[in-house]
């Protein structure tokens, strides 16, 4: 089932990506002839940018192929990221057509040339404003339905585009009607759009190559499936390896009762795991476990002077994994740690806090960042 949905996206991906590679070589081609015809610089430059953006559609094919490459012993967790690294290099791409549109437009602010529009010009500029909206909504529909950051990223820079084309029509109306040249500046505009639009891909597609957040709304639904089971208390410390679009492995800690045999969780990881996938698409490859203490009121009250031991500092976030052994002496709690405070300073001033508090005991504190 998973096989397939991989399959059937990217279908939608290459069959997308195709749609906008033709779109933007016509349009490109229409621009780049009314360029030449009537000397406008700024519908060059609009040519350019749809020719650097149907690059950016092949780019994205590539990827989405690559991407889909079987696990090998080289690569066992697959491809998938090779999307992100195909984002990359399109991000480069709009940002080097950026850069170029910028320098040209310059040197026709210091030596300007007139412009000469026609009618038919005027037609294609104005016909391109409507296709690149439409275009760009279609495409970015596309990227949203099958969760593709590179289709979603083209879809709004044919927005952009849009807009862009627009204003080099208005800068063409405005110089048949009063005579004003401000097409050099129009192309200043476009190329600061172009440049921010390539900052922005750059950056959300370094955000996953590097691992960004836990989604929030992911880790609330696997906890809500795994916390149905009556026998766990707790899921804690869900963590989520990018490995591609739709292609997480994750690891959680179970909190489980102090009686249960390692046959009864053998059986109860083997459920949840099955289902956390079923249901999210997500592997679970590691379940750790806590225990906590059943039938001893003495350890809860003890876990409940050290919740308010413990939360009284802001940077203490939530604590949990609690468990009190008696005949050892000993106290073992997970805490989960803002980012303003380092974990070797929180570690010793909690350590200072419980053995002022618990001085017969030994006290084990694990930190745990907040993902």
């Amino acid at each position: 089932m998973i096989e397939t949905e991989i399959e059937n996206r990217s279908k939608v991906i290459v069959r997308t990506s195709i749609v906008g590679i033709v779109t933007n070589v016509i349009l490109s081609a229409f621009k780049a002839a009314v360029g030449f015809v009537t000397g406008s610089i700024a519908v060059t430059l609009d040519a350019v940018n749809n020719l650097s953006d149907a690059l950016s559609s092949v780019i994205t094919i590539v990827g989405a192929k690559l991407s889909n490459k079987l696990p090998n012993k080289k690569h066992p967790l697959g491809y998938g990221r090779m999307e992100y690294l195909s984002a990359m290099v399109v991000a480069v791409i709009v940002l080097y057509a950026g850069g170029t549109s910028a320098v040209e437009s310059v040197k026709k602010i210091i030596h300007p040339e007139e412009a000469n529009y026609s009618t038919a010009s005027l037609v294609i500029i104005a016909s391109a404003v409507v296709v690149k909206l439409v275009l760009g909504k279609f495409v970015k529909r596309q990227g949203e339905r099958v969760n593709s950051g590179a289709l979603i990223a083209s879809g709004a820079d044919a927005l952009f585009d849009a807009i862009l084309s627009l204003s080099v029509l208005a800068s063409a109306l405005i110089f048949i009607t009063t005579g004003i040249s401000l097409e050099a500046y129009v192309g200043i505009v476009i190329s600061i759009f172009i440049i921010k639009s390539g900052i922005e891909m750059l950056k959300d597609t370094l955000d996953d190559i590097l691992g960004k957040r836990n989604d929030r709304e992911k880790v609330k639904q696997i906890k809500k499936i795994l916390t149905s089971e009556p026998s766990v208390r707790g899921a804690y410390d869900v963590f989520l390896n990018d490995y591609g679009p739709n292609k997480l492995i994750g690891s959680v800690h179970l909190e489980l009762p102090d009686t249960m045999t390692v046959e009864e969780l053998d059986a109860l990881t083997r459920k949840l795991q099955t289902k956390v996938h079923k249901e999210t698409g997500v592997t679970l490859t590691g379940v750790g476990v806590y225990s906590y203490n059943t039938g001893n009121n003495e350890a809860a009250k003890i876990r409940n002077d050290i919740l308010h031991i413990v939360k009284a500092h802001e940077w203490a976030l939530q604590m949990h994994g609690f468990f009190v052994d008696f005949e050892e002496k000993t106290i073992r709690f997970d805490v989960v740690l803002s980012f303003d405070i380092m974990p070797e300073e929180a570690l010793e001033i909690l350590n200072k806090d419980l053995s002022a508090a618990y001085p017969e005991f030994s006290v084990h504190i694990a930190p745990d960042l907040d993902i």
